[in-house]
C-alpha cells in the first residue's frame, strides 16, 4: 500500500486523470460503514436550505461518525452521493469542491453520484454514504 492509511488508489495508466475522485481503492483493515448523512446538524435541524451548505454539513456529519470509530477523512475509501438536482450540483461545483476540501481535505476516494427523485427528509437536497477502512489492530 502506498501510505500508512491502508489504502491505495487504483487508476489504469492509460485512462484520463480522475479529478476530485478515484476510480477505485484497494484497502485492507477494519471497515466502517457510515449510513447516509444529510445536511442537518446533530440536533436533526436543517440550518439552511442552500445546497452547498447542506453538502458541507453532511460531510461534517460523516467526519463526526468516523471519529466515533477512531477514523478520519484519510480512511475514506468510498463515498456515494445522492442529489435531488444534478443541475444545481453542476452549477455550483466549485463551491461544492471548496466545501469538500474544507471538511475532508485533499483526500479523494472512489465516488459515485446519482440524482434521485427525492430523499426521505423533505428539506434534504443531498445524502452521502461513506465507507472507511482503518488499519488492523
Amino acid at each position: 500500500m502506498s501510505d500508512a492509511s491502508v489504502h491505495q488508489l487504483l487508476h489504469p495508466s492509460h485512462w484520463k486523470t480522475a479529478v476530485g475522485y478515484a476510480n477505485g481503492t484497494l484497502a485492507s483493515g477494519r471497515t466502517v460503514y457510515v449510513g447516509g448523512q444529510i445536511g442537518w446538524n446533530a440536533g436533526q435541524v436543517f440550518e439552511s436550505d442552500d445546497f452547498v451548505a447542506q453538502v458541507h454539513q453532511a460531510l461534517i456529519n460523516i467526519v463526526e461518525v468516523l471519529d466515533e470509530a477512531g477514523a478520519g477523512p484519510e480512511h475514506l475509501v468510498r463515498l456515494t452521493w445522492y442529489v435531488t438536482d444534478k443541475q444545481e450540483y453542476l452549477a455550483r461545483l466549485k463551491e461544492v469542491g471548496a466545501a469538500y476540501r474544507e471538511v475532508l481535505g485533499k483526500h479523494f476516494p472512489a465516488m459515485t453520484m446519482v440524482q434521485v427523485a427525492d430523499l426521505i427528509e423533505d428539506r434534504a437536497k443531498v445524502e452521502i454514504e461513506a465507507t472507511a477502512v482503518l488499519p488492523e489492530g
